[in-house]
Parts: C-alpha cells; structure tokens; sequence
C-alpha cells in the first residue's frame, strides 16, 4: 500500500531528524497500546516552562462557564494567536516521533489550551477526548492527547486521572465507570502524560491551597475535524512566525491527494505566496 509505505518511510525520517532511538519508541508504543496512556518525564526545561508561565498568567482572567471546563478553572483557547511560547510543547520532537508511529502523515493539531486548576476546584466528568466523533467503539483511536504538567501534578492538587486500559472498551456510560481504580498522573513539572483519544481520564479535584498550571495538546487524523477552527482562530499573518512543523498541524498540509487542497493546491503555498 503506497499510503503505508510513504508513512514509514516519513517516520523512519523522523526519528532519524529527531535523534530519538527507536527502541525506546518501540517500548513507549507497546506500552500505549496495552495501558492507553504513558508517561514522560521531564520533556521541558526550567526555562521554557517558565516563559510559558510568564506568558500565560496575564491571560488566565476567567473562570470556566461549565462544568466541563470547570467553574474554578481558567484556561486559554487560541493560545498561538495570543502567544508562540507554547509552540515547543506542540512540536516536541518525542511528541512527534510517537504520533508519526500512530497516525496517518499530516496528522493535525486538534487544539491546545494552557489551563489553571485553581484550588476548590472539583473533579472534571469522565470523558475520553475523541468522543465527539460519532463512530462506535471499540475502534482505532482517531486522536492522542498530552497533558502537561507546568506545575508538580500531585494527587492532591488534581494530577490527572487515568483508567488503564479502558480505551479496549466498548461504548460505556461515564456513570457506569468506577472511579476509584482511576490512576492519578503524579509526576514532576516539565513532564507530560501522553494517551489515546480512546482512553477514559478527566482532572482530578485541586484539594491544595495552590493553582495546578497545565497545557493540553490533542491531535487527530489528518482526515478528521479539529476542535479548534484555526483557519479563523490563527491569523495567516501569524501562522507565518511558526515553523513549517507547527504550520502542517495547524491545517497548512494535506492528506495527499485530495484532503485540505486550496485552489487545488496545497495550502501550504499560501504561507509563502
């Protein structure tokens, strides 16, 4: 198949670009596939956490209008429209190497928030992030998600809480799920929890006296929609200031021959004409 050669061929590229040892992409998958989710620790510097904290602070002005985003928690949307300090969270080369593994190529950037769990705050619903998409389950995944912890997520202050192996699961409804074998992602700030689209999680509650600062990147299919709209969230004038990575994720690359043409074009062109 031309599609699945051309897709090994990219990801053997990229993992080549990218200095990453195969092995450990090979282990890191297997254990995705078996648990739906792993961990990886300390992907970011002291330093780049702390510009995106600098960054971010000024526009973590308002509390969440629902239950879902969370009534004591204040979050970001079109985050690189408003700054590109997050751009090395979406593009992390471990980050890609994993995706290149799991989807097809020119697999897009869903959306991206930086959110502040403030303290008070209860636990999030059960959900599983590409729920929205109406196929049954179980099935292939159409998205993977990372959580990233600017902050240490403690059990405490709401880390994350994952159901292991529940992305093999049928349809279930969230009431029927148990909570209490949910796993908290305890891990140090600069790591980040990596997991299937398929895979049940939510935050836990922020029982500390302190904020729990976090980003998300959720990515899908090439052939599948974005939550975000970023052709009208993202200005072609600032796409233009990312690299030609962050541009592919954002919508300026196609699933060859036919999906995401401008014009009948690549889209792409557009960031250089």
């Amino acid at each position: 198949d031309e599609i699945l050669e051309k897709q090994a061929s990219a990801r053997t590229a990229a993992e080549r670009e990218y200095g990453i040892d195969s092995d450990h992409l090979d282990s890191l998958i297997s254990t995705v596939q078996e648990e739906g989710y792993v961990i990886l620790p300390n992907l970011l510097s002291p330093e780049e956490i702390e510009t995106i904290r600098r960054e971010a602070d000024p526009l973590l002005e308002h509390d969440g209008r629902t239950e879902f985003e969370g009534y004591k928690t204040r979050r970001i949307y079109s985050v690189i429209e408003k700054t590109l300090s997050c751009n090395p969270v979406v593009e992390h080369p471990l980050v890609m190497a994993l995706l290149d593994r799991l989807f097809m190529p020119n697999y897009l950037l869903s959306q991206l928030q930086v959110i502040k769990v403030m303290p008070g705050e209860i636990r999030q619903p059960l959900h599983h992030d590409d729920g929205f998409y109406p196929l049954p389950r179980p099935r292939k995944p159409i998205g993977a998600a990372l959580i990233w912890a600017l902050d240490d997520f403690r059990e405490d202050n709401g880390a994350t809480l994952v159901y292991p192996k529940s992305h093999l699961w049928g349809d279930v409804p969230s009431a029927d799920i148990d909570v209490s074998k949910m796993v908290p992602a305890v891990m140090p700030a600069g790591s980040a929890v990596f997991f299937l689209g398929t895979m049940w999680h939510c935050a836990g509650p922020n029982n500390s006296d302190k904020p729990r600062l976090a980003a998300t990147t959720q990515y899908c299919e090439p052939w599948a929609r974005q939550q975000e709209n970023y052709c009208l969230a993202i200005s072609r004038e600032r796409a233009k200031q990312c690299s030609p990575k962050v541009q592919s994720l954002l919508g300026y690359s196609m699933l060859f021959p036919f999906i995401g043409f401008v014009n009948g074009r690549d889209p792409a062109r557009l960031l250089r004409d």
